[in-house]
């Protein structure tokens, strides 16, 4: 990397902001090359002039394709700028379009630069405003001159890439959408998305460009809508398309938020949509310069204040109580919600012979400051010493057998021990060994059934899957995942992993992914430093996904039970994904948390997939994942970037040249 006076300016206000440990931290991030190089990689996939000419042709066969109004509001652009602008506008495949110019700049400069280009196009409306409104007011004021039935933002500095209203028109002009799976709408669970319905937003993925125009970096690639993601950074940003209807509803843009006044935007459009769609194309390239936030994060601190508020708001507007935390990385946020109820949670753990890593499991549990929770230790086929650790822990025994499975050959005997913790709370040792007899003792470790029995011992309204092998850190994880899990519209939530060494063993599932699974689905980040934020911090993001591991989650007991629970075909591998995309096929949320965090320890009761048997197993489980979710794997995850590798956990670029 070559070493310039502008990068040593830039990462000296990196380590003022950041202190000397966090800054090494970001700086060995930043250096880590890139394994697919992006700029060739935009050079191979954007269209090319074939594919821009087909564009033009077909779009003007087109008769039912939309007015796009793209308005933009201007102040003191510099030249070069603005006539890049304008063309990148001109040079669009899509014909039905009109540009909308308000310009709050003290002089005439920008005016004689305009005319120009609308003498030529009278596509192109200018107005100039009596005195400058700042970036809210100028941008209404070009709202107000524009007559499409669909508004798209853009910056006076920024450029479109010549297919981006064309690919827009593409998306609307679809009648109906591949549903990759049921999605949940984003803000409430009880609206069926109507497939004939006109969208009522749309964004695209966008990079950076620099001051000049010719290098394109740091590529943004978008999962579909995800709410949680929103609300902890406005990754929608660019491209921003709305129907002029929405826009109507939600009202103007805010001077409240200045610097931050299209966060508020989006969180305002999306709360009255119901059909939000999404690009997966570069179509926007954000302009770097010394005053743009896109180069300089620190240019704008009353940005970063701003969008904290948009969000507060937001919240407000949602019924939701909810604390809302700046990060150390500027315009990225931690939303925490609060918990207004102390309902009983079920802990279920798991457990055969591993005393020591059940005794730190359970003494983490015991930190937590939330203490309104009972125990179910489901022992499954342990040795002698493991019962007296068990006496020590519930000595009172009682009968009755709630569950038992088909070919279970049990009789009607001393099931479960009881007793309290320390602090008060049930515990409660579910004894599936005796339960079920013989096919408990033939079948070995089997996670859905351990689960699903420890269930039915369950009093609680949550459950938390717990693995023996975790160690929750710090006090908060049982208030924190219930302050997410409580709202309405989630089923799961889902925490951060790691190994003992401190480097990530799960962030989060995508469906689809590469690895050991065959293509089924694999976790996030694997091996990454705990200290990391990965692309985009999103290791470090509150943000929802299709599925999270369920060596420590958290559900409802009623989604639990509407689903089915675990399902007993999938004894050990993919039973977590299944579940999660069952709560998903509901219309329930599933959230990874990061600031639930815990050292996960590696399946010491589960034992080695190496004997013929358990590759067999681990076959038939991958050909039912395969079988029940076609659609997902088929059409890919909607909380993934179909740019993004399937290979690769750490949201590398996809190299299919």
């Amino acid at each position: 990397m070559k070493l310039t006076v502008k990068k040593i300016v830039k990462g000296y206000r990196y380590f003022k902001h950041y202190g000397p440990k966090e800054f090494l931290v970001r700086m060995k991030e930043k250096m880590q090359p890139e394994a697919v190089p992006y700029e060739p990689w935009y050079e191979r996939h954007k269209a090319d002039a074939k594919q821009l000419e087909a564009q033009r042709k077909a779009a003007l066969s087109w008769h039912d394709g939309p007015l796009f109004s793209i308005v933009v509001p201007l102040y003191r652009t510099p030249e070069p700028f603005l006539s890049e602008m304008i063309a990148s506008v001109t040079a669009q495949t899509y014909q039905n379009w009109e540009l909308c110019l308000a310009d709050g700049s003290p002089d005439n400069a920008l005016a004689q630069i305009v005319q120009k280009t609308a003498e030529q196009d009278r596509r192109i409306v200018y107005r100039k405003l009596e005195q400058n409104f700042g970036i809210a007011g100028n941008t209404n004021a070009a709202i107000a001159m524009a007559r499409g039935e669909y508004i798209a933002f853009l910056d006076h500095d920024d450029l479109l890439a010549p297919d981006a209203l064309y690919e827009a028109a593409c998306l609307m002009r679809q009648k109906k959408r591949k549903a990759a799976q049921p999605k949940a709408t984003p803000l409430k669970r009880d609206s069926e998305e109507n497939p004939d319905a006109p969208y009522d937003l749309i964004y695209t993925d966008e990079d950076k460009v620099d001051a000049q125009g010719r290098h394109h970096f740091q590529p943004h690639f978008k999962p579909d809508i995800n709410i949680d993601l929103l609300r902890s950074n406005n990754y929608i940003t660019h491209f921003l398309i709305v129907r002029k209807e929405i826009l109507e509803k939600a009202g103007p843009v805010s001077a409240e938020f200045e610097g931050a006044q299209d966060y508020d935007l989006i969180f305002r459009c999306v709360e009255q949509s119901r059909k939000i769609g999404h690009i997966p194309r570069i179509l926007y390239h954000w302009r770097t310069h010394e005053q743009s936030t896109s180069d300089n994060p620190f240019s704008k601190q009353y940005a970063t204040d701003a969008g904290k508020r948009a969000i507060e708001a937001h919240l407000r507007r949602m019924g939701q109580t909810a604390v809302v935390s700046e990060t150390k990385d500027m315009g990225f946020y931690k939303v925490r919600y609060q918990i207004t109820e102390k309902p009983l949670i079920s802990v279920i753990i798991p457990n055969r012979n591993e005393v020591e890593s059940l005794k730190k499991c359970l003494d983490s549990l015991q930190k937590s400051d939330y203490t309104n929770y009972e125990v179910i230790i489901v022992e499954n086929n342990s040795n002698e010493n493991t019962f007296h650790f068990y006496q020590s822990l519930a000595a009172e025994e009682k009968s009755g057998c709630v569950f038992r499975p088909a070919g279970s050959d049990a009789d009607i005997i001393p099931l479960t021990m009881e007793g309290k913790l320390p602090a008060g709370q049930r515990i409660c040792i579910a004894d599936y060994t005796k339960s079920c007899g013989s096919l408990a003792r033939k079948e070995g470790f089997h996670y859905a059934r351990l689960n699903n029995f420890g269930v039915s011992m369950a009093r609680g309204s949550y459950y938390v899957l717990m693995n023996n092998d975790i160690e929750l850190i710090g006090h908060e994880s049982l208030s924190i995942m219930l302050g997410s899990c409580s709202r309405s519209e989630v089923g799961v939530v889902g925490a951060k992993l790691c190994y003992p060494d401190r480097t990530i063993q799960h962030a989060g599932i995508i469906v689809g992914m590469g690895g050991n699974a065959r293509g089924i689905a694999d976790n996030l980040f694997v091996g990454m430093p705990m200290t990391q934020g990965g692309y985009l911090h999103k290791a470090s993001l509150q943000m929802d996904y299709s599925a999270v591991t369920a060596a420590l989650l958290m559900t409802k007991s009623e989604v639990y039970h509407a689903v089915g629970g675990l399902t007993e075909a999938l004894a050990v591998a993919f039973n977590d994904v299944d579940y999660c995309l069952k709560v998903r096929e509901l219309g329930y949320l599933v959230v990874y948390n990061p600031d639930v965090l815990a050292i996960h320890y590696e399946s010491k009761s589960r034992g080695a997939e190496d004997s013929p048997e358990k590759v067999e197993r681990f076959q038939r489980e991958i050909e039912y994942m395969r079988t029940r979710w076609i659609s997902v794997l088929k059409y890919g995850d909607p909380y993934y970037n179909p740019n993004l590798s399937n290979i690769y956990n750490n949201y590398t670029i996809k190299d299919n040249r």
